[in-house]
C-alpha cells in the first residue's frame, strides 16, 4: 500500500479532483452500458430467434432451424455497431482539438443516453409491456412491443457512434488529467479501471436479475438514467490542458509564427488527419530500437481487445443459450469477466514496482486465452442449471484478468510515449490518431469476423440439434484462441530487451524532436524517455 499512497501524493490537488470526478463519472458509465449491453444482447437473440419474424409480433419460436439463426443476425447486427463505433472512433482525433476533451465526452454519452430512451419510448409506444412476475423465461417475448426486430440495427448502429467516441476518449484522457508521466498514467489507468470494473461487475450481475423480473425489452431502463448522470458529472472535469494549448497557440500565433493553414474545406481537414494520423503511428512503432515494425504493437492491443470482446459478447451468449438454454444467464459469465478485469487492474496498480514493462502481463494475457477449451468441455456434461453459468464465470475471471493487466499497462505506455512525442498538428490529437488506429484495427477485426464465426455456431446447432455446439465452441473458441495466443506470445519477443522473463527497460525511447516536426518548443525540462519507467 505504501506504493498506492507514494504515487498518490504525487498528483498535485487539480489532479486528485478531475480523477475522483472522472471516476465517478466512468461507474455511471460502466453500470449503464452493462445494463444496455446485457439486455439488448438477450433481446436481440430472442427476436431473431423467432420463427416467422414481423412486425406485429412473434409467431412461435425457432422450430424451424432453417429460418432462425439468431447468432448469425446477432453477429450481423454487432458488425455494424462495430463499425459505427469506427466512425465514432475516427471523428475524436479532430474534435478534441477543437474542443475540451470533457465536452466532447459528455456529448457523445448523453448522445447515448438519448438513444437508449427512444428505443425505450419505441418499445412502449408498440404495447411493450414489463414482464409480469412468473411468467416462464421463454414467454416473456410475448411482452415486447410489435415493433420490427430490424429496428435493432438502426438503433445499435446510432449506439455505435456515441460508443466508439466514448471508448476511444477513455484511452486519451488521461493524458489531459495527469500529464505524460508514465507512473502517474499508469496508476490512474489501473485505478480507474479497478473502480470501473466493480460497477461493470455490479452491474452485469444486476442486468441479469433485472433481465428475469423485467424483461430484455425493459431492463434497460436505468440505462438512459445513468447516462446523463455520466455526462453531466464529467463536465466538471477542469479544461486545463486545453487552456493550456490554447494559451501557447494564441502567444504563438500572436508573434507572428503561425504558419497553419486555417481553411475549412473538407480536403484539408482530411489530409491533416492522415498527417497527423500516419507519422506518429509510424514512429510509435519505431520508438523501440530495433523494433520498427507494428506486427508488435497490433497484436498486443488490437488482438487482445478484439478477443476480449468475442468472449464476451459471442462466446457467453452462446454458451448460456444453446448449452444451458437460458440467454439471460450470459450475463452472469460477463459478471466473472468484469470481476477478472478488476482483478488485472489491481494487480498492475500493486506490482508496479516489480513489474516496470507490460510485457509479463501481456504473456500471462496470451497463456490464459487457452482456458477457452473448458468451453467445449463443459457443454458435454453441463446441464440446464445456473450453477453452470458461474462455474464458467469463474473460468473467465483469469482470461479476463490477463487482458485487463496487459490494456492497463500497454495503454499507459503508449500514452507516455506520445505525450512526449515531437509531433503537434493544429487540427488532430496525434494521441487520438494513434489510438484510433487501433481502436478501429480491432472494430475491422471484430466486424469482419463475428458474423462468420456466429454463422458457424448456428450451423453446429442446426447441424447436432438434439446436441448443442460443442464442435464449433472447439472451433471459434479454443482453436481460435489458442492461433491468437502464439500470434500475441510471440508479438512479446519483438522489442528491444524483451528476451527476459520481466524486463527492466523496452530499449532506448528516443522522441526525435526537431525543428522541421515540431511548430514550436516547448520549455519543459528534458527528461528521460518512458523506457527508463517501463
Amino acid at each position: 500500500m505504501s506504493a498506492i499512497t507514494r504515487v498518490w501524493r504525487g498528483y498535485t490537488y487539480d489532479e486528485k479532483r478531475d480523477i475522483v470526478i472522472y471516476i465517478a463519472g466512468i461507474m455511471f458509465y460502466k453500470l449503464g452500458i452493462e445494463f444496455f449491453n446485457g439486455s439488448i444482447v438477450t433481446l436481440a437473440a430472442k427476436m431473431f430467434g423467432t420463427k416467422g419474424i414481423v412486425s406485429e409480433g412473434f409467431a412461435s419460436e425457432e422450430s424451424d432451424s432453417s429460418i432462425a439463426k439468431p447468432f448469425t443476425k446477432l453477429g450481423g447486427v454487432q458488425g455494424l455497431n462495430q463499425a459505427a463505433q469506427c466512425v465514432g472512433a475516427i471523428l475524436i482525433a479532430p474534435l478534441v482539438k477543437r474542443w475540451p476533451t470533457r465536452t466532447v465526452l459528455s456529448a457523445a454519452i448523453l448522445m447515448f443516453s438519448l438513444t437508449a430512451a427512444i428505443l425505450l419510448i419505441v418499445d412502449v409506444g408498440t404495447g411493450g409491456k414489463f414482464k409480469p412476475e412468473g411468467t416462464n423465461l421463454n414467454d416473456e417475448r410475448n411482452f415486447y412491443g410489435s415493433w420490427s426486430p430490424y429496428l435493432l440495427f438502426l438503433f445499435w448502429t446510432v449506439a455505435g457512434i456515441c460508443y466508439g467516441m466514448v471508448e476511444l476518449i477513455r484511452r486519451v484522457i488521461p493524458v489531459d488529467i495527469v500529464g505524460g508521466h508514465v507512473d502517474k498514467l499508469r496508476s490512474m489507468d489501473a485505478t480507474v479501471h479497478i473502480f470501473y470494473e466493480i460497477a461493470g461487475t455490479g452491474g452485469a450481475f444486476a442486468s441479469s436479475s433485472a433481465i428475469s423480473h423485467w424483461g430484455a425489452n425493459k431492463s434497460y431502463l436505468l440505462t438512459p438514467i445513468f447516462f446523463a448522470f455520466a455526462g453531466i458529472t464529467w463536465l466538471f472535469i477542469s479544461t486545463l490542458s486545453f487552456s493550456r494549448e490554447q494559451a501557447i497557440r494564441q502567444e504563438v500565433e500572436a508573434a507572428g509564427l503561425d504558419v497553419v493553414d486555417r481553411s475549412e474545406n473538407r480536403p484539408t481537414t482530411i489530409s491533416s488527419w492522415s498527417d497527423a494520423g500516419s507519422r506518429p503511428l509510424v514512429r510509435v512503432c519505431g520508438l523501440v530500437q530495433d523494433s520498427s515494425s507494428p506486427t508488435g504493437l497490433v497484436p498486443s492491443y488490437a488482438v487482445s481487445l478484439y478477443l476480449h470482446r468475442f468472449l464476451e459478447n459471442t462466446l457467453a451468449p452462446a454458451f448460456a443459450k444453446r448449452v444451458l438454454g437460458t440467454v439471460q444467464w450470459g450475463q452472469i459469465i460477463v459478471g466473472g469477466s468484469n470481476l477478472g478485469e478488476l482483478l488485472g487492474a489491481f494487480s498492475v496498480l500493486m506490482l508496479s514496482d516489480y513489474v516496470p514493462t507490460p510485457l509479463p502481463w501481456l504473456r500471462f494475457d496470451a497463456l490464459a486465452l487457452n482456458l477457452v477449451w473448458v468451453l467445449p468441455a463443459f457443454a458435454r456434461i453441463a446441464t440446464h442449471d445456473v450453477s453452470w453459468a458461474w462455474k464458467v464465470a469463474g473460468c473467465f475471471i483469469p482470461i479476463s484478468m490477463g487482458w485487463a493487466a496487459g490494456d492497463v499497462s500497454l495503454a499507459a505506455y503508449i500514452q507516455s510515449v506520445l505525450s512526449a512525442s515531437a509531433f503537434h498538428n493544429e487540427r488532430v490529437s496525434a494521441l487520438g490518431a494513434v489510438m484510433a488506429f487501433l481502436y478501429t484495427t480491432y472494430i475491422v477485426l471484430y466486424a469482419v469476423l463475428s458474423v462468420g464465426l456466429a454463422y458457424v455456431i448456428d450451423q453446429d446447432w442446426q447441424a447436432h440439434m438434439t446436441e448443442n455446439i460443442i464442435q464449433s465452441l472447439k472451433t471459434v473458441g479454443g482453436v481460435q484462441f489458442t492461433v491468437c495466443c502464439v500470434i500475441i506470445f510471440a508479438s512479446t519477443f519483438i522489442p528491444k530487451g524483451s528476451r527476459s522473463l520481466n524486463p527492466e527497460a523496452l530499449g532506448t525511447i528516443t522522441t526525435g524532436r526537431t525543428p522541421e516536426e515540431s511548430d514550436f518548443e516547448d520549455n519543459r525540462e528534458p527528461k528521460q524517455g518512458p523506457a527508463s519507467y517501463l
